[in-house]
């Protein structure tokens, strides 16, 4: 093996999800409750408790881990339902909880002193001041890192933080910052950050005029496209908005993350583990996107290059970016 080992974290947003990514490759499954405490809280996703304590049984018999999130912020008065989740996840035998408020990462760190706690992307800690903080005020171990970094930071902090370092490697972009999404709040009154939903599916609506196709969220367009044009699920901020007369991306584009090209400067950079974004996928998604990043992974440990392969197909817009790892702004 040439150099440390990439782990590979990929997501279930139910249980045929999570025996379809143990099966195509990943080190690590990472998944969530069926309620608020989770920043996937959909309709038809997620795990019942009976189903997540069978789902860790069943990773853990085939060699794999499970990190269950926890990562939206309560609402006072109703931190029970998250101290629960904690609870369910130490005794069910979670290797990790995701965590992104400092609350409940008090009361993990005090209740279950064993649980092995990260830090969630929704924290949104990027500098050493603040990892450390966690670090040393609730034991965090590992930090999953906000997409905005771009590679040579990534190594910069990874070299001054005392914890492991998780990036994003696939999936959905946004521009908000992590854990500071409120825009979908506005138009449906249900907030990303504490119910664990944007653009929730009950206030998207759609019409076809004259062969174009018109969606709404919360009663406010998003986007007009044709039946050839890309386009994203209507969340604000990759609405296409008119601006005096032109019709455009104002905030961002429907193009989905692959960093598979970089990932031997990813490695160099010294992050310990690559998370593969999409709970609210299709199972078809997950396999096909782990097995390219598991061939992909074992190459590089193995010292060869890493193959070609082209995922055009399922990211979003079927548009690929790099993000932030280069900005090619400056």
């Amino acid at each position: 093996m040439n150099g440390p080992y990439l782990e590979l974290v990929c997501p279930a947003g139910t249980p045929a999800a999570l025996r379809a990514a143990i099966a195509a490759g990943a080190d690590t499954i990472y998944c969530g409750f069926r309620d608020a405490t989770n920043a996937r809280n959909y309709p038809g996703l997620n795990f019942d408790r009976d189903e997540m304590a069978s789902g860790i049984a069943h990773a853990h018999a085939h060699g794999c881990k499970v990190l269950v999130a926890i990562n939206t912020f309560p609402r006072p008065g109703e931190a029970a339902v998250w101290r629960a989740a904690v609870d369910d996840a130490a005794s069910f035998g979670a290797d990790a909880a995701i965590l992104a408020d400092i609350g409940m990462m008090d009361y993990a760190s005090r209740r279950h002193p064993t649980l092995r706690l990260h830090l969630s992307v929704q924290a949104g800690a990027s500098n050493p001041l603040a990892l450390d903080f966690y670090r040393e005020n609730f034991g965090i171990r590992r930090a999953v890192l906000p997409r905005v970094l771009e590679v040579r930071e990534i190594a910069d902090l990874v070299a001054r933080m005392q914890m492991e370092a998780e990036v994003f490697a696939f999936g959905s972009l946004g521009t908000m910052a992590e854990g500071r999404c409120v825009l979908s709040s506005y138009l449906t009154g249900r907030s990303p950050t504490s119910d664990g939903v944007c653009a929730p599916a009950e206030h998207v609506s759609y019409e076809e005029t004259d062969g174009r196709m018109s969606v709404r969220l919360g009663g406010v367009t998003m986007n007009c496209f044709s039946r050839h044009e890309p386009a994203s699920y209507p969340t604000p901020c990759k609405a296409r908005l008119r601006v005096r007369g032109i019709a455009s991306y104002i905030f961002d584009e429907p193009v989905g993350l692959n960093a598979i090209g970089i990932l031997p400067q990813l490695k160099s950079a010294g992050v310990t583990a690559l998370k593969i974004e999409g709970r609210q996928r299709s199972r078809a998604y997950v396999v096909q996107v782990i097995r390219a990043f598991r061939t992909a992974l074992d190459a590089l440990a193995a010292g060869a290059p890493v193959p070609p392969v082209d995922l055009s197909g399922v990211v979003e817009g079927h548009r690929e970016t790099l993000g932030a790892y280069r900005k090619g702004w400056r």
